[in-house]
């Protein structure tokens, strides 16, 4: 969200003068205005009534004959005397609507009423001719009041991305009660909603359920790490439940990485209302004349092939134009977190180093704890804000541990949390006034620690030197964790209370302050690799990811909560931005968790040298078959062929875009049966049908033999439609393979 100043004030003529020529002129412009929004495959299509005002007349399959569109508003009927206009593009509150609406405002003669008519449109061509972007501008026809619809649609991937911005020219401040993002309208009945529900380790849990008539809402109130409890991803799923590879779905997410709120509601033709965009609570926003207001996008891929093809779709758009380096590579790391937590020393670090290099991966991770020196950083409950080398733990500085990890041959990467501070701490002492806290009431922590205002632009200008000088320092570093793990409790500002500015504005203006800092530090550093990391998935949102490579799903790495858990993050992400650590988390061999890991983006969190000479072989060699394809787990296309809520076992395959090569992941998941052996085959997919593959066995732990023949060859056509068993059973928990075709 943005806030910016481009209009002028208007002179002073009355509201009463304003109102008339308005009328006059809207009466004027009264037409029947098409408006496609188009994709390859879909098509969203407003039209104007005969009021002026802007309504979704159609939201499905693209027309094959575009001088048809204008007569889909005659097919629908959806105008009901007591609640107003379900359809409407916007819906604005205190006149003739009584559903939920999109933008509730007070003008600044305390009036609450909002009405919108159509004004103008433009749509140009973006991308290479990828894209359109249509605009849609909407005004009050009695106030100086508008709001803009912004519309981006990429034809090939079938995506949306919706935004609104709101301005007026009213003599003082309109108060915007209510702000969303997206306001759409579904003439279709039996809709089923798929929401991802979190806590602590326990993220994007899937809950599925038929909507009915009513308002349900899903929404976030933290401030900082919004999604700690609730996921702003979902699926819609229309006529049945969501399929992977069947029936009309739209699945998306708010990217915002504040407060959040989505708004389903079926009204009496039992259709969909979903409105969507920052939670308006406790969050009343103040609009001075001439500025804009703009909010978040809602990103959404539709298909009337199920979820497969949607996340692909989904994938496909992350990877070209949303996510930093989406089309790039990644670095495989070791992790000393749970090796040595808190405690640790240059001697402890610098053998870690050797034991990155042994593994074969790219990075050393220095985590949490290298900080501090008044209240060193030995524990969660101090140190978090004092920037400097802790002198006792590493008394040669971090420049030190970068050479020697360079000697070592791997690269050096650190954590930080600078958006937060511990009380026990210098900066806490001497900068109370940065701290989000209610002066009058008891301090409440999330672990130990308090969130900075980074409303204040000397707070953004302090998180930005915390980045900006390690780099100066230490211009080889290679990579940075950047965690969140504290929500705003007694939320108040005393940079905004001496500004004169309502302290409602604080979390939007909080997220607005994290993006101005991200934006300088890629402006100087634009390739630098960051990580985000949340206590786990409290910040997988593709506005961040603009600035992030990649996030952190859970601390939960537990090999079998790690299947589910991948299995419903992939629905919304490709698998280049999840990183996937190997821990001892769990009873599982080490072959199964650096199987998992290998779905995404590879890293270690172990003691190598403590590891068995076989278990240190096959750690080597799995770094090394994943160097091979990680290019295909990363860019290639993911087909989910067993889904393990449903089975015993899961299955998920990547294929690369020429499909001359395919990585497929097996795993049991339930062992309640006593497995013996997966008993039918797994149908396989994306490949060509008319090539003929080979298919072999790897990540073998060493002095194992594949029950796999990999001298036989099979062709497309009968790998998708028999399939191919990969002989999981519990002697055999996970299986890798590899699909090559054979020229």
């Amino acid at each position: 969200m943005f806030v910016s100043s481009y209009f002028t004030n208007y002179s002073s003529k009355s509201i009463f003068w304003f109102s008339l020529i308005s009328l006059i002129s809207f009466q004027l412009k009264a037409q029947n205005v098409v408006i496609p929004i188009e994709t390859d495959k879909h098509i969203l299509l407003l039209q104007t009534d005969e009021d002026n005002r802007l309504m979704t007349t159609y939201f499905g399959a693209r027309l094959n004959t575009s001088g048809e569109y204008s007569e889909a508003q005659e097919m629908f009927q959806f105008d009901d005397s007591n609640a107003g206009i379900y359809n409407c593009a916007y819906t604005p509150a205190g006149t003739w609507n009584l559903s939920e609406p999109a933008i509730q405002v007070v003008h600044a003669d305390g009036n609450p009423s909002l009405e919108l008519v159509y004004d103008s449109h433009k749509t140009a061509d973006e991308s290479d001719g990828n894209a359109t972007l249509t605009s849609i501008v909407l005004k009050d026809p009695v106030y100086p009041f508008q709001v803009t619809l912004f519309y981006r649609a990429w034809k090939r991937e079938n995506v949306i991305e919706q935004w609104t911005e709101i301005t007026h020219n009213e003599k003082k401040p309109v108060v915007l009660k209510k702000f969303a993002s997206a306001n759409l309208y579904f003439a279709r009945k039996d809709v089923y909603l798929t929401s991802y529900h979190n806590r602590w380790a326990k993220e994007m849990q899937p809950t599925e359920s038929k909507l009915v008539r009513g308002l349900h809402s899903l929404d976030s109130k933290l401030g900082t790490r919004a999604m700690l409890l609730q996921s702003p991803n979902f699926i819609l799923s229309f006529g049945q439940p969501a399929a992977e590879n069947e029936g009309s779905v739209i699945l998306g997410q708010l990217a915002w990485s504040g407060n959040f709120k989505l708004e389903f509601e079926v009204d009496s033709y039992e259709n969909l209302r979903f409105i969507t965009g920052i939670n308006p609570y406790a969050s009343e926003y103040e609009l001075k004349p001439g500025e804009v207001f703009q909010t978040p996008k809602l990103i959404y891929a539709i298909s009337d092939h199920g979820t497969g093809e949607a996340s692909r779709n989904l994938h496909s758009w992350a990877r070209k134009y949303q996510v930093l380096d989406g089309e790039g590579e990644r670095l495989t790391l070791l992790n000393n977190w749970e090796a040595t937590y808190f405690d640790f020393n240059e001697e402890k670090l610098t053998a870690l180093f050797k034991d990155a290099s042994d593994l074969g991966v790219d990075l050393f991770l220095l985590d949490d704890g290298w900080f501090g020196n008044k209240y060193p950083r030995n524990g969660d409950n101090a140190g978090l804000g004092d920037w400097q080398e802790n002198k006792k733990k590493l008394p040669h500085g971090i420049g030190y541990l970068v050479k020697e990890a360079e000697k070592a041959g791997v690269k050096f990467g650190i954590w930080l949390e600078p958006e937060m501070v511990n009380p026990k701490s210098e900066l806490y002492e001497k900068h109370l006034d940065w701290v989000i806290r209610q002066p009058e009431r008891p301090e409440v922590y999330f672990r130990n620690q308090l969130v900075l205002d980074l409303s204040n632009p000397e707070v953004q200008d302090f998180v930005f030197d915390i980045v900006d000088n390690l780099f100066t320092e230490n211009p080889d570093l290679a990579f940075i964790k950047w965690d969140c793990n504290a929500v705003i409790y007694n939320a108040y500002s005393e940079y905004l209370h001496k500004q004169g500015i309502p302290q409602s504005h604080i979390y939007i203006e909080y997220v607005n302050g994290l993006y101005n800092i991200l934006e300088r530090i890629r402006a100087k550093y634009p390739k630098v690799p960051m990580m985000l990391c949340s206590g786990g998935g409290g910040r997988g949102d593709y506005e961040l990811l603009k600035y992030f490579t990649e996030f952190w799903p859970s601390d939960d790495t537990e090999p079998i909560e790690r299947i589910f858990m991948q299995w419903d993050y992939s629905y919304f992400f490709p698998a280049i931005v999840t990183d996937n650590h190997v821990t001892d988390w769990g009873k599982q061999p080490l072959k199964f968790r650096t199987d998992v890991a290998s779905m995404g983006k590879l890293g270690f969190d172990i003691v190598a040298g403590h590891l068995s000479e076989k278990d240190l072989q096959f750690c080597k060699e799995a770094v090394s078959n994943y160097h091979s394809f990680k290019d295909v787990v990363w860019h290639g296309d993911l087909y989910r062929l067993v889904n393990p809520h449903e089975n015993d076992m899961a299955s998920l395959m990547y294929v690369k875009g020429d499909k001359t090569r395919a990585i497929v992941f097996n795993y049991l998941v339930n062992n309640r049966q006593l497995l013996i052996t997966n008993e039918q085959p797994v149908k396989l997919a994306g490949l060509d049908p008319g090539k003929k593959y080979r298919i072999r066995e790897i990540n073998l732990y060493p002095e194992t033999k594949s029950t796999i023949n990999s001298n036989k060859t099979y062709s497309g056509d009968f790998l998708m439609k028999v399939g191919f068993n990969p002989d999981v059973s519990l002697r055999r928990t996970s299986v890798v393979l590899e699909v090559t075709e054979v020229n």
